[in-house]
């Protein structure tokens, strides 16, 4: 079995010194079947989560047990299960983040040693990579990588109210010209501050994040001042390298205060799962070492062209020096996005389930007459694709590409590529046409594409989490952050498979949770329930936590009914809910009841008496899922 370590490559400031952890993954009994097939799980360590021992802002109950688990080790982005042909990769950054891998990684780490021996190590590394500088000591291309300076501060997602402590990180960028940078997405998630210094200059210069891509782990930087341009030349695109090309990583690493160059060559070219966003897209594996600190820094082509940016590596017993690139492919597709839009909407999805045509039976059962195909198992009932697909249709080809009965596709000369390549390929409202075997008759149809709308997220948007606080309980919608956050002890298996495996049934549909009860004589009783799915509020069915809040607003009954799991209810009275919680909120020091998202007004856009009934555990909705099963998302 493989196993995952985390090692972000964008080094913590504060922990550079003192003490870096590697964290080991093992595969969890509480993971699905698909995930033990695969051969591991990406893990991205952001800075805000990274384990130089920092203290909370409010104490938590859960934090000592979660200390060492997996928000030290994971992104932000939590992983999703991985296929088999997957790799545990880790961030090339210095900081560990919680985010969205937790649903999709093991839940057990292990310590592995501290930051001063892991440097030994990274030192010994570099030694017998780095690049003697020679001719490029003097590359004008050299002069475009920045380093990076952010101020982190993240979400508290169990007091979801607060924030947790700030703290440092250091990465790399470099310049695209109009004055614009280039960065990973998890080298400034959370920021509070980012900074940036060029080669050779003592000044750091102040830079707004402009977009922010999770799902392809980039984000773009501007700096208004001018001195900062002054004599800067922005960094050429080049093309998708070939495989055994020689590839320069330049950037900020571990290991010292300048600029850092090592070398190597293309060893593959394929869809990886990005660690940070949860997500499959296009990535480059080269040979060189890519170490903390790397992250957002270019990777240059023999004529000094930039093929992509570092964002990764795969840490295994079994294997060294596998580094990954975000090739220009997807760096193209991200600015393009943003200059289409004037804001980053993401790549887009099919939101179909699908299964290999490799049997000749199940062809012939299909009345699949070539060696080709994928059988539609299942579609998401947010997609585009659930109005014009359905349950036994065989895609034979998207936009007049043949799909091979393995889920690939032509590219490149003796090359072939996993089908969802082309959807990465599409931007958000576009369409595609795809060739479908119904029944035995072959039809086009039209699909539009959009962006995955995930039941539990791997990412908040904005600042905080939603939180409502009835009379000392706490609700909050169930995320990938939460998650890795808690302990899964406390999280439970049974909504942990919730988690997995369910699929949201309608845009904006959440699992809401009882985090916890602030204990108090009106809640006496209800202590000590946590981690709990609320289904119904006095017997209407919960959408989300905006539903929730405003069934708790318009409530004129006597009593406060919450109906959760396994048929447990909690009663409270509502006049005397209502004058025990200004007191509640002053003991726990709680600024207000609510998040101010919730301070909105309700719009219900499906209506009062349409509930959803949802059925969890039927299959799994990792995104671009392959396992043994031979089930894939696109």
């Amino acid at each position: 079995m493989a196993v995952t370590v985390a090692s972000c490559c964008f080094s913590a400031l504060s922990s550079t010194v003192k003490s870096r952890y590697s964290l080991a993954a093992a595969a969890s009994q509480h993971r699905l079947s698909t995930s033990r097939t695969s051969i591991g799980s990406i893990s991205s360590n952001h800075n805000h989560n990274h384990s130089h021992s920092r203290s909370r802002t409010s104490s938590n109950p859960n934090n000592g047990s979660r200390s060492h688990r997996e928000k030290e080790v994971v992104p932000q982005k939590k992983t999703p299960r991985r296929s088999s042909d997957e790799r545990p990769c880790s961030y090339a950054d210095g900081n560990s983040s919680k985010g969205n891998v937790g649903r999709f990684q093991s839940s057990a780490f292990k310590s592995l040693g501290t930051q001063r021996k892991d440097n030994k190590e990274i030192l010994f590394d570099m030694k017998e990579q780095q690049v003697q500088p020679g001719n490029l000591q003097e590359a004008a291309f050299l002069n475009a990588v920045v380093k990076v300076y952010c101020t982190h501060t993240a979400p508290d997602y169990s007091l979801p109210w607060q924030k947790q402590r700030q703290f440092t990180s250091t990465g790399s960028a470099f310049m695209i010209g109009d004055g614009k940078l280039l960065t990973n997405a998890h080298c400034v998630e959370h920021d509070t501050q980012v900074k940036v210094k060029r080669r050779g200059d003592d000044t750091k210069y102040v830079a707004k994040v402009l977009a922010r891509g999770v799902d392809c782990d980039i984000a773009l930087l501007s700096v208004e001042s001018k001195e900062f341009w002054e004599g800067a030349e922005p960094l050429n695109f080049g093309h998708l390298p070939r495989l055994q090309e020689a590839v320069t990583v330049v950037g900020y690493p571990l290991g010292g205060d300048t600029i850092s160059v090592t070398k190597g060559v293309v060893s593959r070219i394929e869809v990886t799962s990005y660690a940070h966003g949860s997500s499959d897209l296009l990535g480059i594996q080269i040979d060189a070492a890519i170490n903390p600190g790397n992250s957002g820094g270019p990777a240059f082509n023999d004529q000094g062209e930039c093929i992509g940016v570092a964002f990764q590596v795969y840490r295994s017993e079994e294997a060294e020096n596998i580094g990954y690139v975000i090739p220009t492919t997807v760096v193209s597709h991200f600015l393009n996005d943003y200059e289409r839009n004037g804001k980053y909407t993401g790549f887009p999805c099919l939101g179909v389930l699908l299964q290999k045509l490799e049997n000749p039976a199940l062809r012939a059962c299909l009345k699949v007459q070539s060696n080709e195909g994928v059988l539609v198992r299942r579609i998401e009932p947010t997609s585009d694709a659930h109005s014009v697909l359905k349950e036994g249709d065989v895609i034979v080809s998207f936009d007049d590409v043949r799909v091979g009965c393995e889920g690939t596709v032509p590219f490149r000369t003796n090359e072939r590529i996993a089908f969802r390549y082309l959807i990465s390929q599409k931007f958000a409202g576009d369409v595609a046409e795809l060739g479908i075997i119904r029944a035995g008759n072959f039809m086009k149809v039209q699909v539009a594409l959009n962006p995955r709308v995930h039941l539990v997220p791997y990412h908040i948007d904005g600042d905080q989490p939603s939180y409502l606080i009835i009379a000392g309980f706490v609700f909050t919608p169930l995320s990938e952050p939460l998650i890795d956050e808690e302990c899964e002890d406390s999280i439970g298996l049974k909504l942990l498979a919730k988690a997995h495996y369910s699929l949201a049934k309608f845009k904006g549909e959440q699992i809401v949770v009882l985090s916890q009860v602030l204990a108090n004589e009106v809640n006496i009783g209800y202590e000590d329930m946590s981690n709990q799915q609320v289904l119904k509020f006095n017997g209407t069915r919960i959408k989300n936590i905006r539903h929730l809040a405003h069934l708790v607003d318009s409530c004129k009954d006597k009593y406060l009914v919450f109906e959760f799991e396994d048929n447990y209810v909690a009663v409270l009275e509502r006049e005397t809910a209502s004058a025990a919680s200004s007191s509640i909120l002053k003991g726990y020091g709680i600024p207000s009841e609510r998040s101010s998202d919730l301070l909105e007004p309700y719009v219900d856009s499906l209506g009062d008496n349409q509930a959803v009934d949802q059925d969890f555990g039927d299959s799994p909705v990792s995104n671009l899922q392959i396992g043994i099963d031979a089930l894939l998302w696109a």
